[in-house]
């Protein structure tokens, strides 16, 4: 018998996550238009953009553009990502409702990530977090390279805990724990929750899971089994690392929704919706989504 919940809350992080890694710059007014979409699909929490340098991520230098410009509905939490003191202050100028921190736990990535030694991350993202709370927003704390980096290889779990415990003793509200190469199978993912949840409480944790080699729905299975009832997603299955190669794509928002509600779980989110969404973006790139879901979907129109 399945231990399933009876609800899963998804984020979606397609604008940010699943957009940072495009070519093509997409103009403002298509991110504007498609997070709006996504705000009539029943999503409960939409990762907008990310305050970083226009340097590091080209395509992201609008979001205070975009975080202006979206038509924001009262039951969604529009989030964005900040790596720093500064990010945040811009965060906070466009009244986000929700900032992210993010860090690595191996040591190579970091580096690549946020040109910061691990030691050297932790005092910035204390910062960040203890002013964001004073402001009264939520924030999260990102973990990628929880399993493998790809500089790295495999990751010490207890390097994952130490980095985990941390975050949650800066105060952040949520722990997202990221597979960012979408190398990890479901054995992996057994033993590395029953670990983790010797020592942390797993209430408040996320999982972000690649779908680099297929098993992205199966590892949310097995996360499911342990009381995970939060994940992140990107429609149409966009997105990947821009410092991990081969990191091909998040998880699609679309296709975790479809097996979802065919086990029976509910998440609040209309899967019509979800694909005029990801139709829309599909037009604006002018390439197929990888998703299941979209496959299926230009199957049919040919």
């Amino acid at each position: 018998m399945l231990n399933l919940p009876d609800h899963v809350t998804i984020k979606e992080v397609g604008p940010r996550d699943g957009l940072q890694n495009e070519a093509k710059e997409i103009p403002t007014e298509n991110k504007v238009t498609w997070i709006n979409l996504l705000s009539e699909t029943g999503l409960s929490s939409i990762e907008i953009s990310s305050f970083v340098h226009p340097k590091w991520i080209p395509q992201l230098k609008d979001a205070a553009q975009v975080a202006a410009s979206i038509e924001r509905k009262p039951a969604v939490t529009y989030a964005a990502l900040v790596p720093n003191q500064k990010g945040l202050e811009a965060a906070l100028t466009a009244d986000v409702d929700e900032v992210a921190v993010f860090m690595s736990a191996s040591e190579t990535h970091n580096l690549k990530n946020i040109n910061k030694t691990i030691h050297e991350t932790f005092p910035v993202l204390q910062n960040v977090v203890q002013t964001a709370k004073r402001e009264g927003k939520q924030v999260r704390g990102y973990v990628s390279t929880v399993f493998e980096c790809p500089y790295d290889g495999k990751t010490s779990q207890d390097q994952v805990l130490r980095i985990s415990d941390r975050l949650l003793r800066m105060g952040i509200d949520e722990l997202s724990m990221g597979d960012t190469l979408g190398t990890a199978d479901p054995k992996q993912v057994d033993e590395a929750l029953v670990y983790w949840k010797k020592h942390l409480s797993l209430e408040n944790m996320a999982m972000h899971f690649h779908n680099t080699r297929g098993m992205a729905l199966a590892n949310i299975v097995v996360s499911m089994q342990h009381g995970i009832t939060t994940f992140d997603a990107s429609l149409g299955g966009l997105g990947g690392c821009p410092y991990a190669d081969g990191a091909t794509g998040n998880l699609a928002t679309d296709d975790l929704v479809h097996m979802l509600h065919k086990m029976g779980i509910h998440t609040g989110i209309d899967e019509a919706a979800l694909k005029k969404a990801a139709d829309y973006m599909q037009r604006v790139l002018g390439k197929p989504l990888p998703s299941h879901g979209m496959q299926i979907l230009n199957k049919e129109r040919v």
